[in-house]
């Protein structure tokens, strides 16, 4: 008959506490690699907020220029038809002409921009829609680079102090920063609490 060995306990209790290190050790890397993939999340986020807001300004910058020309247009128009109504009905039939005819090329004009200012006004509308949705996208970002952060650090601690309850908390944490980072990419849910600061 073959002798039976005995695991002895302090021999048992080592091999649970390297299952216990591995798996928080595997775990701890999963955690890792969803941090990263929210922070490429939370830049480009950012990156594409910065650009939408210079295109933006853009925009609105081309808008005023335009403005401008029309008011300029506008008053030199008012001013010929001042100019032509202090005439009264005697002025020479030429200069009467021309006159009438830089009038209706003012009118014509101030027209042209008042349509060119309306589409500009939309673009500049659509990227400041573009630039708030990625500041709210970022806002998920941030709050999901805390916790997964954090969920990082109480996975290691809790290999150091030998504490699954610690362990279980980071589970807890990075599943939150997880779904803080899907919701980044996509926001499927707006939480207005983490809002309120964006």
């Amino acid at each position: 008959m073959e002798e039976i060995e005995v695991p002895r306990l302090d021999e048992l209790r080592e091999q649970k506490t390297r299952t216990f290190e591995r798996r928080v050790a595997l775990t701890t890397s999963i955690y890792a690699m969803i941090l990263a993939v929210t922070s490429l999340g939370g830049n480009n986020a950012t990156k594409e907020m910065l650009l939408a807001q210079q295109k933006a300004s853009d925009q609105w910058a081309f808008y005023q220029a335009k403005s401008i020309k029309e008011h300029q247009t506008r008053g030199h128009r008012n001013q010929l038809e001042l100019a032509l109504e202090e005439r009264g009905s005697n002025p020479s039939a030429v200069p009467r002409t021309r006159t009438e005819s830089a009038i209706a090329q003012g009118l014509d004009e101030e027209k042209r921009y008042h349509a060119e200012e309306e589409e500009i006004q939309r673009e500049a509308k659509e990227w400041e829609k573009e630039r708030d949705r990625n500041q709210r996208k970022d806002a998920y970002f941030d709050f999901a680079e805390v916790l997964l952060q954090i969920a990082i650090v109480m996975a290691s601690v809790s290999i150091l102090a030998d504490t699954p309850a610690v362990f279980h908390l980071s589970l807890i944490l990075a599943a939150a920063g997880g779904l803080l980072s899907i919701n980044g990419y996509w926001v499927l849910v707006k939480i207005p609490l983490l809002l309120s600061g964006h």
